[in-house]
């Protein structure tokens, strides 16, 4: 895919939990890479934490997972499912990521079937990687 594509054509999420800005790359049913532009004026940064605000790793891995979704209902075998959390595993945090960072989120599909799917994603900042996990899911019917 070389045209960007606004990933609130393929997901359900809305703001303020769509955290995923743009996909820059899109190959359906395999993988997609997306940004996540940190603005500081997220709802979380506030809590998390006062005077230095924090992006919430688990939101890193939510993001994974939204980028991922993307690449899963982009697949014609996959329309009008909904991709749920089914597991999280490997996830590191390795960098601070902070107001103002642009996140580069890639992700990875591996094996998927009728019912459910894993893959594998990243998010780097200023080329150097914040989080990384493997990601189980299962489908449910809209």
């Amino acid at each position: 895919m070389s045209a960007r594509v606004n990933p609130i054509d393929l997901l359900p999420h809305r703001p303020p939990f769509l955290l995923v800005d743009e996909l820059l790359e899109l190959v359906p049913g395999e993988s997609a890479t997306g940004i996540w532009r940190l603005t500081g004026d997220e709802y979380f940064f506030p809590g998390h934490f006062p005077g230095r605000p924090t992006l919430p790793g688990v939101l890193m891995c939510e993001s994974i997972a939204q980028v991922g979704a993307c690449a899963v209902l982009a697949h014609p075998d996959y329309a009008g499912k909904l991709p749920l959390f089914g597991g999280l595993d490997k996830a590191r945090f390795r960098r601070q990521v902070v107001p103002g960072d642009e996140l580069i989120v890639s992700v990875e599909l591996g094996r998927m079937s009728a019912r459910a799917g894993k893959g594998s994603g990243r998010v780097t900042v200023d080329g150097e990687v914040a989080t990384s996990c493997d990601l189980m899911f299962v489908f449910a019917d809209v």
